[in-house]
């Protein structure tokens, strides 16, 4: 569920990309970082792959043939449990989503927070 935003991400760090504020692991593993470590698939074979592919599809065909693809829903029910509390420091992520916390305080898994914060930093994407 994740996969799409991480590709998105790491897009940003190929040349002419602008990843932002984005990370996959930096001060604290993200959760990028997390979903890549479940996979066993490491951010620059990741990168590498996405440079090399045309589209989301083609990064997609890449990681069903080099990750356990029955093990797709529990990582993604992991992911849906993770809280503020479950990172390497807290109070760091608490910092950085900071502004996304303070309008939605009742937001306590870090897939809502981290949507959030897109939602809030770039808008709803068009479906």
């Amino acid at each position: 569920m994740l996969m799409p935003r991480t590709i998105d991400k790491l897009r940003g760090r190929l040349p002419g990309g602008n990843p932002g504020a984005y990370f996959i692991d930096g001060h604290i593993k993200g959760i990028s970082g997390y979903l890549l470590e479940r996979l066993g698939i490491r951010e620059d074979e990741l990168r590498e792959a996405v440079a090399r592919s045309a589209s989301e599809e083609e990064v997609g065909t890449w990681l069903r043939a080099r990750t356990d693809v029955s093990q797709y829903p529990a990582i993604n029910q992991t992911l849906r449990r993770i809280k503020p509390k479950h990172t390497q420091d807290e109070a760091y992520f608490r910092s950085e989503y900071a502004a996304v916390l303070a309008q939605r305080p009742d937001l306590e898994f870090i897939v809502d927070i981290v949507d959030a914060d897109d939602q809030r930093l770039f808008g709803r994407a068009e479906a």
